[in-house]
C-alpha cells in the first residue's frame, strides 16, 4: 500500500503573533476612538473594534508548537491535509482540527503469553519491541488507535512464533529452537511484526523474546528430564572416554613389553579401569601384592 502522507506547511508562528497584537492594538483604538466621539459614528467605530476582537481570536486558535520528534496531522472538515514534522512555532488554518504524532521510539513490552510450542508442550513467553511511527497517516487514518493496535499485532505475532519452534532440542533434536536459538528466532518474529505493522506506518527497530519458560504445571517435569537427558550425555561421554584409555592402557603395555596379560587378566584389568575410570565417586586403591588371581 503507497503511502498518501504529504508535506503541509504551516505560518511562521511568530509573525502571526506580532499580526495579532497589531490587531489587538487597533481594536482597542477603535473602541476608545468611538468612546470619544458622541455622535452616531461612534458605532462604526464600536463595530469594528468588535469585528477586530473576532479576528483576534480566531487567530488565537491557529497557534501551535511542535517538540523535535514530534507531528502534527492536519484535516479539514474531513479532508486530509499533511503533516508538520518540522519542529517550532507555527500558525495554521484556526479551523483546521491537529492530531499530534509521537515519531519518537517506543519501547513495549508484552504481556506474558500462555502457548503451546511446536511439539504441545505449554510455555509461557512475552516480547520486549522498539517502534516508532513511519507514516503518520497510516497510523491515524488506516488503523484505530495504532499504539493499541501494536499490542495486539505483538502477541498474535508471539503466539504465531511460539508454535513455529520447540522449547528446546530435549524430543526432535531441532537444530533451531526458541530457548537456544536466539539470533534466528528474534529475526523472524521481527520480520512477522514488521509484515503485521507495516499497515499502520509503523517501523519495528527492535523485536526479541523478553521472557521464555515452561507453564508452571509441567516446569518440575520437564526440569527433571533436561536433567535425566542431561546425565545420560555426561555418562555417555565418559565411557566413551574410558574405553578409549583402557584400550589405549594395553596398547602401550602390550608394545612395551612390560607384562604379558592373558585374557583373563586382560578382562579384569579393564574392569577395575573402568570402576575407576566411570566412577563418579572417589575410588580407594587396594594394593594387591600378590598376582591377579589372588
Amino acid at each position: 500500500m503507497n503511502s498518501l502522507e504529504k508535506k503541509f506547511t504551516p505560518q511562521n508562528g511568530y509573525v502571526m503573533l506580532f499580526l495579532l497584537f497589531v490587531l489587538l492594538g487597533a481594536s482597542v483604538v477603535s473602541f476608545m476612538a468611538g468612546a470619544n466621539i458622541a455622535d452616531s459614528s461612534s458605532g462604526i467605530f464600536a463595530f469594528v473594534g468588535v469585528l477586530l476582537l473576532l479576528i483576534v481570536f480566531l487567530i488565537s486558535i491557529g497557534f501551535f508548537a511542535i517538540n523535535p520528534n514530534g507531528s502534527v496531522a492536519m484535516v479539514l472538515f474531513g479532508e486530509y491535509k499533511g503533516t508538520v514534522k518540522n519542529n517550532g512555532f507555527f500558525w495554521a488554518n484556526p479551523f483546521f482540527s491537529r492530531s499530534k504524532v509521537s515519531l519518537r521510539a517506543h519501547n513495549f513490552e508484552s504481556d506474558r503469553l500462555k502457548v503451546n510450542d511446536k511439539l504441545g508442550n505449554p510455555i509461557t513467553i512475552s516480547a520486549i519491541l522498539v517502534w516508532q511511527v513511519e507514516d503518520t497517516y497510516k497510523a491515524l487514518f488506516e488503523v484505530d488507535k495504532y499504539e493499541n493496535f501494536v499490542k495486539l499485532q505483538a502477541d498474535a505475532a508471539l503466539r504465531k512464533l511460539a508454535g513455529l519452534y520447540p522449547y528446546d532440542n530435549i524430543e526432535d533434536h531441532a537444530e533451531v529452537t526458541l530457548r537456544a536459538g536466539t539470533n534466528e528466532v528474534n529475526h523472524q518474529l521481527e520480520a512477522e511484526l514488521s509484515e503485521r505493522l507495516h499497515m499502520a506506518g509503523i517501523k519495528v527497530i527492535e523485536a526479541r523474546i523478553g521472557y521464555l519458560a515452561y507453564a508452571t504445571e509441567i516446569a518440575q517435569a520437564m526440569l527433571r528430564k533436561q536433567q535425566a537427558t542431561a546425565i545420560i550425555a555426561a555418562r555417555q561421554k565418559i565411557v566413551e572416554g574410558a574405553v578409549s584409555m583402557v584400550e589405549m592402557a594395553l596398547s602401550e603395555l602390550s608394545k612395551k613389553n612390560i607384562i604379558e596379560l592373558d585374557d583373563d587378566k586382560k578382562a579384569a584389568m579393564v574392569s577395575n579401569l573402568m570402576v575407576v575410570l566411570c566412577s563418579d565417586k572417589d575410588v580407594t586403591p587396594v594394593i594387591n601384592t600378590g598376582t591377579l588371581h589372588q
